[in-house]
């Protein structure tokens, strides 16, 4: 998308308050309804495009972030991240499988309607890990629970009015097929990107004829008002509840928030156009333990369809539904006033027993579900909070910035698409006969050097005609140790070291990528010192040793002296090491033994004792069964005494 130049992001960027009610002249002057018959544009070009960008002038200095939305569920959200919560949503999968059935999406109401006694809440959420890993639980179950028994949940529990009308079916119209965005050109904006307003902000009236939408939009524009600080007790001033204003209410899942807002900007403290913040004329929240973890749904769901449950558990949830009913329905009585002088009511409620709470029936009943005031949130909305309500507001309220691409430029960036995913993609050369058998060699030879097998390695250097001092294939991925006498020093492999110079011939003053000899890989003595008793058996003038960083020649005899001596020195100082042992251990077995000494003198002294006494000293603390097993015990040692002594005589 074309950017937005500065003039026209300070004309949309308003930081709290949204400005469908307070918007700038330039603006308001500019904009006209976009005209949906032109045939340069089709109806997906209004919604949902994996091909487009949209914005909204929200909270970013250096870029607009906007809505995006569904064309299949209607829906439109204020970020990606929204979007992608939606895609996984119940909602957008039932629409899915009611689009591949051939029949009609429906819209987010009839779909909690229908799903009213399996969950309690399926939008988004701000709850803890714990709270989504029990809405995920029951995800599944809760949707084809849905598929299976979608004929019956249609009218389970569904009670009428008078005239034979529902009130879940008045409280769940809205108007399918229909964008929820109207959007609107403007000469102020980069080509192909427009303004667009809900629909849910204008009455049925008004919508009627949509070309005077421009001019009903001007005539609610409302002037900013300067409201004093609030009292001690967080009342507001009688003038700030005489303007227009708005009803906004969440129920769902034991959550309930709800808040009346007013619609005419409030000046900050330094009154400028970028200081105008939302009036909040009341705001409350609820939160009950109502829901059943791990199982989804409410208690009283659970009760309709299973019978009434007696745990402790299902008492409480029980109870809290019943408190939070009376606390909704208190709070809406003392409200009142707010609610029949609101121009909407905007309303989320999840599942029967929380419209039942909402609309009753019930004496003293505020709502109306048939209120032709009422709408829906027409976005995803996540878990009733008063921060949510207020994030809402602002989403309903603000100028959405959205580029729409024509059908003929979409048309041809798809095919450019496609003619570059058609294209021929350059293959890898084919390796010649040379370069497989090389890569071969390289295999074979490596292996052998990793098990330290010489006689094999020797064979196959000559049986296959190789230079000891083969390259193995291919270098990039071998700079570290290239050839084999490379491979074989950084092994520590000292019996190859020697194979492959003294045997074999290979070069130790060849050097790696990074300008090392085979000698200077040697991570040990042992291999160190074949390269030394190499280069005495090879002769000064076989190489350049000190090109090939190899230090003084050392015979052999001096090698396995020097070795002898080495292990000898080891020999010795285990042998300390053992005597030093020993001697702590004898030290440690006299001890012992004085110790033992001294339990023998206590043993002989308590060898004075009677038997008797020694018998009840040892049956001391014994349950019954051990005591009568431990006299058993002796009776039969005893008895094999007697037998012994008879056999002796």
């Amino acid at each position: 998308m074309a950017a937005i130049d500065q003039k026209t992001e300070e004309l949309l960027r308003r930081p709290i308050y949204g400005i469908l009610y307070d918007i700038a002249p330039e603006v308001l002057n500019s904009i006209t309804l976009k005209n949906t018959s032109d045939t340069s544009l089709t109806h997906e070009d209004e919604d949902e495009s994996q091909s487009r960008r949209s914005v909204s002038p929200s909270s970013s200095s250096d870029s607009l972030v906007g809505s995006q939305s569904c064309s299949l569920c209607a829906l439109s959200f204020s970020s990606l991240e929204e979007q992608r919560s939606h895609l996984k949503s119940d909602f957008h999968n039932y629409n899915l499988k009611q689009k591949l059935r051939g029949r009609k999406p429906v819209s987010e109401d009839e779909f909690e309607r229908l799903i009213a006694d399996l969950d309690e809440s399926l939008s988004g959420s701000d709850s803890s890990e714990s709270d989504e890993e029990d809405e995920s639980d029951s995800k599944d179950s809760m949707l084809s629970a849905l598929l299976r028994k979608q004929a019956t949940l249609a009218e389970k529990n569904r009670p009428k009015n008078g005239d034979g009308s529902n009130d879940e079916e008045e409280f769940g119209k809205k108007t399918r097929g229909v964008a929820p965005l109207l959007w609107f050109s403007s000469p102020l904006l980069p080509k192909n990107n427009y303004f667009g307003l809900y629909r849910a902000l204008f009455t049925n009236e008004e919508l009627k004829d949509e070309s005077a939408v421009v001019e009903i939009i001007k005539k609610k524009q409302l002037e900013p008002l300067s409201i004093p600080k609030a009292a001690k007790d967080g009342t507001l001033p009688q003038v700030a509840y005489k303007g227009p204003h708005i009803f906004l209410c969440m129920i769902g899942g034991g959550h309930f928030a709800a808040m009346v807002v007013s619609l005419a900007p409030r000046k900050g403290a330094s009154g400028g156009p970028l200081n105008r913040e939302a009036t909040v004329l009341a705001h409350k929240t609820f939160h009950r333990y109502t829901t059943r973890r791990k199982q989804g749904g409410s208690q009283s769901a659970n009760d309709n369809a299973k019978g009434t449950a007696h745990s402790a558990g299902s008492s409480l949830r029980r109870a809290n539904e019943k408190k939070l009913t009376e606390e909704v329905r208190a709070l809406l009585q003392d409200w009142k006033g707010l609610l029949d002088t609101s121009d909407f009511l905007f309303i989320r409620a999840t599942g029967v027993t929380n419209r039942r709470t909402l609309f009753g029936p019930y004496e003293g009943q505020v709502l109306k579900a048939n209120d032709p005031r009422i709408r829906g949130f027409p976005f995803t909305t996540r878990r009733a909070t008063q921060k949510e309500l207020m994030r809402s507001f602002v989403e309903l309220t603000r100028f959405k910035v959205k580029e729409i691409i024509p059908v003929e430029e979409t048309a041809k960036s798809q095919q450019a698409t496609q003619e570059k995913a058609a294209a021929p993609k350059p293959s890898k050369p084919a390796l010649s006969e040379e370069e497989e058998t090389a890569l071969l060699h390289t295999s074979q030879l490596q292996a052998m050097i990793r098990r330290s097998k010489l006689p094999a390695l020797l064979g196959y250097l000559k049986t296959n005609k190789l230079s000891p001092d083969f390259v193995f294939q291919p270098p990039e991925q071998n700079h570290h140790a290239p050839t084999p006498l490379h491979l074989s020093a950084s092994q520590n492999a000292a019996v190859l070291v020697t194979g492959l110079l003294c045997k074999a011939g290979a070069d130790p003053t060849s050097k790696n990528k990074e300008g090392k000899t085979a000698f200077e890989l040697a991570g040990d003595r042992a291999t160190r010192d074949a390269f030394r008793v190499a280069r005495s058996e090879l002769g000064e003038k076989k190489w350049d040793w000190e090109a090939a960083k190899v230090p003084a020649a050392l015979t052999k005899a001096e090698a396995e002296k020097r070795g002898e001596r080495e292990r000898e020195e080891s020999e010795r100082r285990e042998s300390e090491r053992r005597k030093a042992e020993e001697e702590r251990l004898r030290t440690q077995d006299g001890a012992d033994d004085r110790s033992k000494k001294k339990k023998g003198v206590l043993a002989s002294a308590g060898a004075m004792k009677t038997p008797q006494e020694r018998r009840e000293e040892e049956a001391r603390g014994l349950s019954p069964e051990m005591r009568m097993r431990l006299e058993r015990e002796r009776r039969a040692r005893a008895a094999e005494e007697r037998l012994r002594r008879l056999q002796g005589k």
